[in-house]
């Protein structure tokens, strides 16, 4: 497996760790906005075929970007050997990581189903998007290739989420919330699931295992949640949790049902 060093070495191309609001920062954040304006301006419509399109697309893209970060974090090289060390704490099945698989499952479901992933998709979807993207705290590291990962992983999350409003393919209306939350639950449940058959089979050692950071057998590192999770039992605090980002979730909601309110009032 030597053989693969080059690849690995050049694939782990290092770079000055990227200032928050930096050029590197900001440009993603410009490539963002300019990727959602085009996607708005030539795709309009809204139609079923479009929306199942862009979604496959934008999943494919960010799921290659995925493979690419999870080989990146699994092999290294020292003294030109090729060492193979896979990172728990990386597997994709955190908050931000289910956009990607649930983008999709939405262009290749239908039904139900498929206008459920995509209030998901535009809600919650959204703020974890949203979040990083505009304060990206320590999600930036020293690698070229993870930093662009990262960017467009969240960026396109965004992309997204505003597309499906614009469009109305995803309606401005308390119900999608509903609809959203749904999803939310499923994706919430299988976390919770593999924290502990993880944590109880021993596969991970001494290594953290924490999806969606709500596991009892680690410390919260999430920003607000890290503060609270330590002061109340746990149960009450996965509680706090669903609540916070469902609210989130909400106010994202609300605010796409404001601006639809003030176009309408505009075009009167």
């Amino acid at each position: 497996m030597d053989f693969l060093a080059p690849i690995i070495k050049f694939l782990d191309m290092q770079m000055e760790t990227p200032a928050l609001f930096g050029w590197f920062h900001l440009l993603f954040l410009g490539l963002t906005a300019v990727a959602t304006v085009l996607l708005c301006r030539f795709f309009k419509e809204g139609t079923e075929k479009q929306v199942r399109t862009i979604l496959l697309v934008t999943s494919l893209l960010v799921i290659a970007l995925e493979i690419y970060k999870q080989f990146n974090y699994s092999f290294s090289v020292d003294d030109g050997k090729v060492i193979f060390d896979y990172q728990w704490y990386a597997f994709p099945w955190q908050f931000c990581s289910t956009p990607m698989f649930l983008g999709l499952a939405a262009a290749l479901t239908k039904g139900k189903l498929h206008h459920a992933l995509c209030a998901y998709l535009a809600t919650f979807a959204m703020f974890a998007g949203a979040a990083v993207m505009l304060y990206p705290g320590d999600v930036f590291i020293g690698t070229i290739g993870i930093n662009i990962q990262t960017m467009i992983c969240h960026g396109s999350m965004v992309m997204l989420a505003i597309y499906l409003f614009y469009t109305q393919y995803v309606k401005s209306e308390h119900k999608t919330l509903l609809k959203a939350v749904s999803v939310f639950a499923v994706t919430l449940g299988i976390a919770l699931v593999l924290n502990e058959v993880m944590y109880y089979s021993g596969i991970i050692g001494d290594e953290t295992f924490n999806m969606f950071f709500i596991s009892s057998h680690f410390e919260p590192t999430l920003p607000v949640y890290s503060l609270v999770a330590p002061l109340v039992p746990y149960p009450i605090a996965l509680l706090i949790y669903i609540l916070g980002f469902s609210a989130a979730a909400y106010l994202l909601l609300l605010g796409s049902m404001g601006i639809r309110k003030l176009c309408k009032k505009k075009q009167a």
